[in-house]
């Protein structure tokens, strides 16, 4: 229950209607006995300065939680970002200090490898594909390449975008090596679609057909988007053999990680996590 007592933690995008966080998030704390919640704000992008207005003078509010299409916004209203954030341009989560100050940070590629990892998957020395380089797919070509990934192929219908963030990767991690689409799908151990396609009946795939056609079952492939659970990717890959990953799955393994850099959870090191085996 919410009192006068409660300090808050928003989620703010347009829209805000699929997320899921904050279902998840709320039973969390009613669990631990928290007088915290998570409330969504459903802001459209002219709102996006009035709402940063806002976080730096509510002294209840801890942060925020980002989504789309505001992630890009939102880093460059903070007052601090991580390298990380900086290399991606975009942020999905905020801070806020003692001060009023925002610090932001980018942690969707660790809660995408985070549910990866619950299926066996682990980056050091493998080779993944990331489809769709924006916010959440940034996100997880850093976070792939902080945790050793070893080849690393970028993907965006944005050639410019594309250029620009291997180009930033390459300077931040030279031991990788980056490409710029490829010829088969097979050898690759991970697949990480990060594009919208898929949301809306009657999408395309986000790979032409005859990439696709050269996919094994070796591969793990996984979408971040929520909704539908088994986009029309994943049912491709589940007819070819694949094990698959949902975007609710990494929506949930995010959790940990937003609440930890919220001060609102367990303190956890995202990289050092995602790195390791399961116990």
């Amino acid at each position: 229950m919410i009192e006068g007592t409660t300090r808050l933690v928003a989620i703010v995008g347009s829209p805000v209607a699929q997320v899921k966080m904050p279902g998840t998030m709320n039973r969390y704390f009613a669990e631990q006995g928290l007088d915290l919640a998570l409330v969504p704000f459903d802001v459209p992008p002219a709102g996006i300065p009035d709402f940063i207005a806002l976080l730096k003078q509510g002294r209840n509010l801890l942060g925020s939680i980002v989504t789309v299409p505001h992630k890009q916004a939102m880093a460059a209203g903070a007052d601090h970002i991580t390298d990380r954030a900086r290399t991606i341009g975009a942020v999905n989560v905020v801070r806020r200090d003692a001060d009023g100050q925002l610090h932001g940070d980018h942690l969707d590629g660790f809660g995408f490898l985070n549910a990866a990892r619950a299926h066996g998957f682990h980056p050091r020395g493998r080779a993944a594909l990331v489809v769709g380089v924006g916010g959440a797919g940034g996100a997880i070509a850093c976070a792939l390449c902080e945790t050793g990934i070893a080849r690393l192929v970028l993907v965006d219908l944005d050639t410019a975008r594309v250029q620009d963030l291997g180009a930033k990767l390459r300077a931040r991690f030279p031991t990788v090596q980056i490409d710029f689409g490829c010829a088969t799908l097979a050898g690759l151990d991970l697949i990480a679609q990060a594009t919208p396609m898929g949301m809306r009946a009657g999408d395309p795939l986000p790979l032409p057909q005859a990439l696709l056609d050269t996919l094994t079952a070796e591969t793990l492939v996984g979408d971040a988007i929520t909704v539908p659970a088994i986009t029309p990717l994943l049912a491709f890959a589940q007819a070819r053999g694949c094990e698959v990953q949902t975007g609710l799955e990494m929506s949930r393994a995010s959790m940990e990680f937003l609440g930890s850099y919220l001060g609102v959870m367990p303190t956890v090191d995202p990289a050092a996590l995602v790195a390791s085996p399961l116990p």
